[in-house]
């Protein structure tokens, strides 16, 4: 495991250790989850669909009414990249409201908005994944990259213990995401996936793999999908920036074992695998 005393990071822009950063206790991020975050991954030293990301980030920052610079954010993002000697990674980056002067529900004015970010080396190869169904306790607008992620904490952790490594969330029975991924899965040779909404994520892998599918002319549909339609499938994926495609082997509380040489499924990580390397840009 690396330790964070490896790690190099940015906070209002500045490059150090990630050790040697100090961020006060009254940053609203830490007393509110008064803040956002991005994943941005890179391969070969090159950001993967960058713009993609960019403009999620300002998405979030415009709901949430945080006032910044976003040609700061950029030069700190290209900074930290600059940084790292290693080819495949990807950037953790945070933006808060601020700090105030003491912890207050109402921010005081004029508060300047405060960034933290790091970057991580990462193998972006296949993993396969058990994973539970759980009920989704989140709050109402899971379409903002908030970093309020305490119903996807608890949820996976509590997997955890049955040996899971993702979680698949669900409201009365209809299909969300999952903990930290957006998920598909195939039913008689047809991909499926929830559609989004308030309640979902608008994940950068999932609008790439749904682009890249329809180009090569597979059938997808995006819908409302139960739990019990997952009984009916052939094969389930969980797709995100750091995970790609991760295929399910099995879900642990519908005792569903799955097939990993499902065929669509196999193309959708060719196809993925082989557009994440011709795509990272250089920035």
């Amino acid at each position: 495991m690396v330790s964070n005393t490896d790690i190099i990071g940015t906070y209002n822009g500045k490059i150090d250790l990630v050790r040697n950063l100090t961020i006060s206790p009254f940053s609203r991020a830490y007393t509110f989850s008064d803040s956002i975050y991005e994943v941005i991954p890179f391969y070969n030293r090159n950001f993967f669909y960058f713009d993609k990301h960019f403009t999620r980030l300002s998405n979030s920052l415009n709901a949430l009414a945080i006032e910044i610079n976003l040609q700061k954010v950029k030069d700190e993002l290209y900074e930290l990249l600059k940084h790292v000697t290693y080819q495949n990674g990807y950037i953790y980056y945070q933006i808060s409201r601020g700090t105030d002067p003491i912890r207050n529900h109402i921010q005081v004015d004029g508060l300047e908005a405060e960034t933290f970010g790091y970057i991580l080396e990462h193998d972006y190869k296949t993993q396969e994944l058990n994973i539970k169904i759980v009920d989704d306790l989140r709050w109402g607008r899971c379409d903002i990259k908030s970093t309020s992620l305490l119903a996807n904490v608890m949820g996976m952790n509590e997997a955890k213990k049955e040996n899971c490594q993702e979680i698949i969330m669900h409201r009365d029975g209809l299909i969300t995401e999952a903990g930290a991924s957006n998920i598909f899965f195939v039913i008689d040779g047809i991909i499926c996936t929830p559609a989004l909404g308030n309640n979902i994520l608008p994940g950068i892998t999932r609008e790439i793999l749904i682009e890249l599918v329809r180009s090569e002319g597979m059938e997808i549909r995006e819908d409302k999908f139960l739990i019990d339609d997952l009984l009916k499938s052939q094969s389930v994926w969980l797709t995100s920036s750091t995970k790609c495609i991760a295929p399910v082997r099995k879900i642990v509380n519908l005792d569903l074992n799955l097939d990993l040489n499902e065929p669509v499924m196999n193309r959708c990580i060719a196809i993925l695998e082989k557009e994440f390397k011709s795509n990272s840009i250089n920035l």
